[in-house]
Order: C-alpha cells, then structure tokens, then sequence
C-alpha cells in the first residue's frame, strides 16, 4: 500500500534499493499480480531476485464472517501464499455495521479461527488478527481477538496485529506485545480531522505532524520486548503520484528509526 503505483518486481526493487528487506504485497489493488493471474511462483521468482522476503499477504477479509464461501476464499489464498512464499496471511475483521453485538463478537471470531487454524497450519502459515478501530467493526479490539485466540487454541497459529491507526482510534489502553506479529504504521497529520471522522484517506507516510502517538505505540512495543516487523500502511491518496516515493518512505523510516534512537538513549 505504501507505492501501489509499482509493479511488484519494482516494489521488490524499491524495498531492496532502501535496505529494507521485508515486504508485505496485497490482494486488493487493482492490476497488481495476485488479480491479474500471475502464477505464485513468479512471486517468489521476483522477490528471490532482490533479495526480499515477503512477510505477509494482506489480506482476507471478513475473516470473523464465517461461511463455506469465506473457507474457500481462505484456501485460495492460503495456496498462494505458501506458494509464492509468504509466511503469513492478514485476517481483517469486517468493518460493514453487522454481527455487532456482544455476545456474537468474540464468538464468531473463535469460529473463524477455528475454520482457519488447519488452513493456515497445514500451509506452514500464520495469521495475523487485525482489529479495526472503527465504530461499526466488529472485532474493534484486541482484547477480544486474544480471547477468540485462546477459544480456539490458537496460540500456534494466530498472532495480532497492531496497528498504529486503529489502537488510537479504538481507544484501548492494552497493547498486547507478547501477542503481536505485526505492527502496521501510518499517520495522520490533518489538524481539523477529528478521530470519529478519521478514515483511511487521512492515513500518510509518518512524521513530524504525526497525530496518532506512532512513536510512542513503538516505543512501547519494544520496551515490552515486542519485536515483530513494522509495515507501512498509508492509504491516503496523495501518496499515490508521489515522483520519488522512495525519498518519502526514506524519509519516514529515518524519523522513526531517529526518534525511537532518542527514547532509548
């Protein structure tokens, strides 16, 4: 999501060219080679080429709506990921106003776990539960996502994802470090937005401006013992016709990577 203007083997090639050796590739951006019918093994070809692992594909969604369709979903992309070398699969809560109430939450997240765990397993993959922050999703924090993890004795399988963007907006005060896989990263820098009106648009590249507290999330992570990989996730569109994208993602990491340097010293 951070350059989907790139074609893989180019995204490849700009994580290479900025030191960075993990990457996440998406099923959800149009033209891109998981829609457009390029083989797996291609995948694999091309982030072997440069050197970069793929950590996850992201995402199924709807993960907590079960249903023989959503199955079939997951083993298809479960087959693509194992095949084109990914080590993960991002499991999205649905975000669309239904299976709101309490006492479905938890539950139906624990059967969707439990539909995915051998798909998962049997692939030799893990999946990382992400959470959204928005009112009307249904697995909104990770408290619950934990318990549906225990209910469905998943520890071996399933991890968290934390993202930055959605702790804040969820307001949960627990981050969970022990359990998380993944931390996905972005900022808001609009001053006039305010968070029950934030939305993917607003998320950007980190810095300065940053309204969601990216730095001390982070900190907080590691000082836990926390050490899963960061991922950019910005979706606002202005990203999007970027001429050097590699210079603003260049420019975040360096912020980052900096301001975390001076919370240790």
């Amino acid at each position: 999501m951070v350059a989907p203007q790139l074609s893989l083997p180019e995204f490849f090639a700009l994580a290479r060219n900025l030191g960075m050796s993990s990457v996440e590739i998406r099923n959800d951006i149009a033209g891109q080679a998981i829609l457009d019918g390029t083989p797996a093994s291609t995948v694999r070809r091309w982030s072997a080429d440069e050197g970069v692992d793929i950590i996850s594909i992201n995402a199924l969604q709807k993960f907590n709506h079960w249903s023989a369709d959503r199955a079939s979903e997951a083993e298809a992309l479960a087959d693509y990921a194992a095949k084109c070398g990914a080590r993960a699969l991002v499991l999205v809560a649905a975000n669309d106003g239904t299976r709101m109430a309490d006492a479905e939450r938890v539950a139906n997240a624990t059967e969707s776990l439990v539909g995915l765990k051998p798909i998962l397993a049997s692939r030799g993959l893990a999946g990382f539960v992400e959470c959204l922050g928005f009112e009307a999703c249904s697995l909104r924090r990770k408290s619950e996502a934990v318990s549906a993890i225990r209910a469905a004795d998943g520890a071996g399988v399933f991890t968290l994802t934390h993202d930055t963007f959605h702790h804040y907006l969820a307001g949960e005060a627990a981050m969970f470090p022990d359990r998380t896989g993944l931390v996905h990263i972005s900022g808001v820098d609009h001053p006039e937005v305010a968070v029950s009106d934030m939305r993917d648009a607003h998320r950007l590249l980190v810095g300065p401006a940053d309204r969601l507290g990216n730095l001390d999330q982070i900190a907080a992570l590691r000082a836990a013992g926390c050490d899963a990989i960061l991922s950019f996730e910005p979706f606002a569109e202005e990203l999007r016709a970027l001429a050097d994208p590699a210079a603003a993602i260049r420019r975040s990491a360096d912020y980052i990577i900096e301001g975390l340097a001076r919370r240790a010293a």
